[in-house]
């Protein structure tokens, strides 16, 4: 057997591996999706890179296909909503969800030929200020949205929007990123507690970055458990807007809003506890 086809037979057992053990722990699976993501590239966040987005994403045949090109600019909420995209292309090929044509139509950046603007469908709400994943999730009831400033709820692999600054809306400065985890002071000869994340990031294009807790004002993680639920997308289930998320294009919130509006909880004092302890 050759070296290529010895690599694709182990690529082919990985996926089929995966498709019998993630079984409702899909945090794998994204985490999969990540890994064959490319490296590098370019950082941007002008019409080239939102143009090369719309190229990646397509429908064959009744299925679901992204393809991504590592030298097309790219940002941080088209990166996430790529690898969010790959995930739902796995569980289609598995057969572990179905995808209608309408449904497949309705997750481009352009389902109705014009870019969506922010709040609206699936790309609008995923690419809006504030907490544009988690109302998404809300809105769909893809999984649950939470908050988590001692990370002993969250794990890699959750979707995630940082929050640089307490704004939240016009004038934030956020990031959409995929969890990957904590490192502790002196892991990386840091002398601070890190917080690891996948993303297109500025100065680097796709891949993992690791930065100072501190630097992080709040997040809101949203953690897939209900991929199926997608289909409502395509069956009328989505409004056409949300009118939270549309807003915040020219209006100030806070965070405890944002939390409300995506009905993002606090792990109680029990899970923390019992997290603690376990460890």
């Amino acid at each position: 057997m050759t070296k290529i086809a010895m690599s694709r037979a182990f690529l082919l057992f990985t996926l089929s591996l995966a498709s019998r053990t993630y079984a409702g722990d899909y945090n794998a699976l994204i985490l999969q999706s990540i890994a064959e993501m490319p490296s590098g590239g370019v950082y941007n966040q002008d019409k080239a890179a939102s143009n090369a987005l719309t190229k990646s994403i397509t429908t064959r045949e009744g299925m679901l296909h992204v393809e991504v090109d590592a030298s097309a600019p790219s940002y941080c909420s088209g990166a996430t909503y790529q690898v969010f995209l790959k995930t739902l292309q796995k569980l289609q090929a598995d057969g572990n969800i179905e995808l209608s044509p309408a449904t497949a139509r309705s997750l481009g950046t352009r389902p109705e030929g014009s870019w969506l603007l922010d709040g609206h469908g699936v790309w609008g709400r995923w690419n809006a200020n504030g907490p544009g994943t988690a109302g998404l999730f809300s809105d769909l009831d893809l999984g649950y949205n939470f908050s988590d400033d001692s990370f002993v709820e969250a794990k890699p692999g959750d979707f995630l929007k940082i929050f640089w600054k307490e704004d939240v809306g016009k004038n934030e400065s956020g990031h959409s990123v995929i969890f990957m985890g904590v490192l502790p002071a002196g892991a990386r000869g840091s002398k601070v507690q890190e917080v690891c994340y996948w993303s297109s990031n500025s100065k680097m294009g796709y891949g993992k970055k690791c930065v100072p807790r501190s630097k992080m004002k709040n997040g809101i993680f949203s953690r897939l458990t209900k991929p199926e639920n997608i289909q409502g997308a395509g069956q009328g289930d989505l409004s056409d807007r949300n009118d939270y998320l549309a807003s915040l294009l020219k209006k100030e919130s806070s965070f405890k809003e944002a939390m409300s509006k995506t009905n993002a909880v606090v792990p109680n004092a029990t899970l923390k506890a019992n997290s603690q302890s376990a460890h």
